[in-house]
This record gives C-alpha cells, sequence and structure tokens, in this order.
C-alpha cells in the first residue's frame, strides 16, 4: 500500500474504537512500514456477527463510506457488508490458476501431475506474488511464493528473476555457451524457462533489458568459472541465485540507469522487501530454499490413510530462537537487547530474513546518498518510499537474504507440497493444511474413534464434540485445493466449520479495514505423482 495512503488508514484506526477481542499492539504506528497482522477471532454464531457489525460496522446512506461508532471514513467503493454466495465464490475464485503437466517431458515421467494455485488479496494492490516454471535446460520444475512488504515492487521483481537466476545455475556450460553466442550476434537466445502464468500476472516491462544484461552479467561469471561444467547442483543454484539477485538488486538502486523510470523501479524494489519460499522439485527429490516467513508443508498419507504434515521449511522471524540467536551473534553484546524487540528486527521488521530492504543493509551513509542523489531529479514521495529512521541503527547490514536449503528424497506417501505465504500460516496450523488438502484429494473424511476422555464431557462440551466432527465430514465446494484452504483460511467458524455469514463479512471489509484483519494470502498445492516415486524408494 503507497506509503501516504496507508499514512491515512493510521490516522482513522487511530480513531476506531476497536472490538473486545483487539489488543493495543495490533494497530501499533511505531511498526506501520511493514504493517501488523492483527488477528480477531470472532465466533461464527448469528448473533456475534450481528452484534461485531451493529457495535462497529455501520453501512453509511450516504454512497461511498462506512462509518464506525458514528465516525466516517472513506473507501474507494460503495461496498454493501453483506455478499451472497455468488459474490463471495466470485472473489475467491477470481485468482485460481490449475495447471495439469504432461505425464512426460524431455527428461522421462513427470514428477508433478498437477498444481493448483490462488491468491486473496488484503492489501490493494497485492503484495504476494507466486510463480512456476519448467526447467528447459536441465531436470525439475520450479515453484515459488513471495511475500512483499513495504509495498509490492520488491515482490514483483524476484517473482520474475529469481526462477531464471536458479535455471542458469544449473545450466551445463555448453548451454550457457550457446546463450553467450547468441546474445554476442544479435539472435534471440533460446528459452530458459517455460512459465506458467496466471493471465493477471504483470512484468516490469520498462525494466526487462536491466534484467537481461544482469542475468547475462551472471552467467559470464559462471562460464569464467573452471568449475562450472555440467551446472551447480540444484541446492548449490538456489543458494547461489538468491544471494546474486539480492545483491543485483543493491547494485542496481546504486548506479546510474539509462532512465528515470528504470531508476525509480530500482529504488522502490531495494527499500521495498519481500520474503520467499522456492522448490525445486526433480524426478525423486524436492529441494526447498526459504528466506523470511513463508512455509513449505509436505502432504503425507499414512499407511492408514490418514494424513500428516512434513515441514520442509523454518519461519524465519522471533518465534525461532535459533534465528534469534543467530542475529544477535552478529552483533555485539551491547546490542542483544535492541537488535529485537517488540518481536521484530529494530522493533520495526517481522521476518528476519528477506529480499530488499536495504534499510536494514546499507550503512546510512549509503543510504543518504541514494535518497538525496534521487530528489535533485525526481518527487521522493512519489515513490511512495517510506520516510523514517530505524532505531538503535549502529552496527548494519542487520538483515540478509541467505536461505535456508533443504533436501527430501521423495517417498511414495507423499502426496502433495504446500508453499504458502503467512497470511495462510496465520490462519491455519500445518497438519490442519494437510488434512484439508487431502480430504479434498481423496474425497474422504476420517474421523478418530470417540476417546475416553471425550465420552465423560457434559452436555454442553458434548454439542460441541459434535460440531466439530460434522465441519469435518462437510463436502468440498472448490475444485481448486489452493481455494479450499483460502476459504477455511478465511472463514472457519469456532468448530472449525465453514461459517457462510464470516466469510462473506471478511469478504466485503472495505480495503481501509480489510488488511487490519488478514494478510495477503498467496497458495500454491503441487501434487505429486506418488508411483514415480517408488522405485527410488529405498
Amino acid at each position: 500500500m503507497p506509503g501516504r495512503v496507508y499514512a491515512s488508514v493510521l490516522q482513522r484506526a487511530s480513531s476506531y474504537t476497536l472490538p473486545p477481542t483487539s489488543t493495543p499492539c495490533q494497530y501499533a504506528v511505531l511498526s506501520a512500514f511493514y504493517c501488523p497482522k492483527p488477528r480477531q477471532a470472532f465466533p461464527c454464531h448469528s448473533s456475534s456477527w450481528s452484534t461485531f457489525r451493529s457495535q462497529h460496522l455501520h453501512y453509511s446512506d450516504e454512497p461511498g463510506h462506512w462509518s464506525q461508532r458514528k465516525q466516517h471514513f472513506s473507501t474507494h467503493q460503495d461496498l454493501a457488508f453483506h455478499l451472497n454466495r455468488v459474490q463471495v465464490n466470485s472473489i475467491l475464485r477470481s485468482n485460481e490458476q490449475v495447471v495439469s503437466v504432461p505425464e512426460f517431458d524431455s527428461w522421462g515421467l513427470s514428477t508433478v501431475t498437477r498444481f493448483d494455485s490462488n491468491q486473496l488479496a488484503a492489501n490493494i494492490p497485492n503484495e504476494d506474488r507466486r510463480s512456476a516454471a519448467t526447467c528447459l535446460h536441465s531436470e525439475g520444475m520450479l515453484f515459488g511464493v513471495f511475500d512483499g512488504h513495504g509495498g509490492a515492487a520488491c515482490a514483483q521483481a524476484v517473482s520474475e528473476r529469481l526462477l531464471y537466476y536458479i535455471a542458469v545455475s544449473m545450466m551445463p556450460r555448453k548451454t550457457l555457451e550457446k546463450l553467450e553466442k547468441c546474445m554476442e550476434h544479435g539472435r534471440p537466445i533460446p528459452p530458459i524457462l517455460q512459465w506458467y502464468k496466471h493471465h493477471a500476472d504483470i512484468n516490469y516491462r520498462e525494466s526487462a533489458s536491466l534484467y537481461i544484461n544482469h542475468l547475462r552479467v551472471f552467467w559470464q561469471e559462471l562460464l569464467e568459472s573452471e568449475e562450472h561444467a555440467e551446472g551447480m547442483s540444484p541446492a548449490e543454484a538456489l543458494d547461489r541465485a538468491f544471494k546474486r539477485l539480492d545483491s543485483d538488486i543493491s547494485l542496481e538502486a546504486q548506479v546510474p540507469l539509462s532512465n528515470d523510470l528504470m531508476k525509480n523501479t530500482a529504488i522502490q524494489v531495494a527499500f521495498a522487501g519481500c520474503t520467499a519460499c522456492v522448490a525445486h522439485i526433480g524426478t525423486d527429490s524436492i529441494h526447498l530454499a526459504n528466506t523470511g516467513d513463508c512455509r513449505a508443508v509436505m502432504g503425507v498419507q499414512e499407511e492408514d490413510g490418514s494424513w500428516s504434515a512434513l515441514l520442509l521449511s523454518d519461519d524465519h522471524n522471533s518465534q525461532n530462537q535459533d534465528e534469534v540467536e543467530r542475529i544477535k551473534a552478529q552483533h555485539p553484546t551491547s546490542e542483544r537487547d535492541t537488535v529485537i524487540t517488540d518481536d521484530r528486527l529494530l522493533g520495526v521488521l517481522m521476518p528476519l530474513r528477506a529480499f530488499g530492504d536495504m534499510r536494514f543493509k546499507w550503512s546510512c551513509e549509503l543510504q543518504q546518498s541514494i535518497l538525496s542523489g534521487l530528489e535533485s531529479r525526481v518527487d521522493v514521495d512519489s515513490l511512495n518510499l517510506y520516510q523514517y529512521s530505524l532505531p538503535n541503527y549502529l552496527t548494519p547490514p542487520y538483515l540478509d537474504v541467505t536461505p535456508d536449503i533443504k533436501y527430501h528424497k521423495l517417498r511414495p506417501q507423499d502426496r502433495f507440497l504446500i508453499l504458502a505465504t503467512d497470511g495462510l500460516w496465520d490462519e491455519l496450523g500445518s497438519e490442519e493444511a494437510v488434512r484439508l488438502v487431502g480430504e479434498h484429494l481423496s474425497g474422504i473424511h476420517l474421523q478418530a474413534p470417540v476417546s475416553r476422555s471425550e465420552r465423560q464431557v457434559k452436555l454442553g462440551q458434548m454439542l460441541e464434540l459434535l460440531m466439530k466432527r460434522r465441519a469435518r465430514a462437510a463436502p468440498a465446494v472448490d475444485t481448486n485445493a489452493a481455494t479450499h484452504l483460502i476459504r477455511h483460511a478465511v472463514g472457519t467458524g469456532e468448530y472449525g466449520e465453514l461459517c457462510q455469514e464470516k466469510l462473506s463479512s471478511m469478504l466485503a471489509l472495505p480495503e481501509d479495514l480489510a488488511r487490519m484483519y488478514r494478510d495477503d494470502i498467496t497458495v500454491t498445492v503441487v501434487f505429486l505423482n506418488s508411483d514415480l516415486a517408488r522405485p527410488h524408494h529405498r
């Protein structure tokens, strides 16, 4: 969300009377740059939702205005708080993507049979991005989800570029030489990736020449290396690509560029940030690279038909104590109490690794030099850069992009992989997400036997138990597994049932308020050919 618009929202939010379940930290102005992610827990009873609407949200008679406890604030559209089922489905499914992968590719049987993907925005515009592509000069497919903050610029650039850097890193020398000869003779270069784009996906066309030039510099350096013969392994390629792209993002913001539009974009990309979770799925294994708080979870079907979750990534945030200690160890002991405060890096940033975010990486002198140089040519305010000074910024860099790389050898019981931004994981646990997709895939809803302790509950508790069990047996209304997850993340009631009234109300929130109740959500579910894993499994 642009800085000036967001400042306006914060001003309005400061005057709101919050529901009783809210806490002051949920709307903390100090962390406005990387918007806090409050989660209101509303029971899905008609009376509860009616009370909430009547006490806190009122639709005004004046078009385009909402009132909250008699206070009005404008929105960009005239919304009704209630949406019918058709409207709800239209919103949830507008960004759906379903891709069936051919059974065979140039490397043999495909490990991936299909993938479902979807996005639901809370920010306007959406700060999440997603990517999917097949490598054309090495085996495997690449899938990524990217969670932007401080605007969408960084996530946009990374989603366009990162998969190219990975693919080029895995290419053998002979293929790189062919690419270079094409560039030298002005011929079109052969495709590097087969992209799977949604019709709403965009590209930074004004920066395309810059991006290809820096990608070329990268492969030229690989050609100069005597060690680069058959190409890097997926693990090496992922690590090298993450680091090199972040380095290029930093460089592009510092050097002169051919026009102001390209320069402005480079500055916006560098000063925004994004987390990333990327999977390379090969013939018999998955390599997973993660930086930040997106997450990858494997859906495993046990012998009895039940489902379990296998985490393939670690969240890089303050809830990860190893990550906290890693960062503290990089700075003097005098900063141990200030490096991470209020569960945020320097009291501001929630993810502890990210692309971009040069405010957390460059020296103060370099930042001042870059911004001062801009002021003579453009209106800095027009770039929507967040102007603030980080507290206790003493020994930068405080942030890096180094990904955690994990290897997983595929097994027959590995049925699907869920990649999602933290907007999903704020609402659903990993086990619950796997169960939802697994039962959606199989159409079978397993119920555990009633335990001895459950048989001794009181009548009211028994009603709650029955409601929860009935919710698990409800049929799915979406064919797309990613949409199925998003629907449950946004509309699940207190018993685990889908609450149409809650879903309708959450999706009808005006854009000024939506981000206060949920985050952008991006989900990609990759379905695996479990039969292919059998010959390789030991």
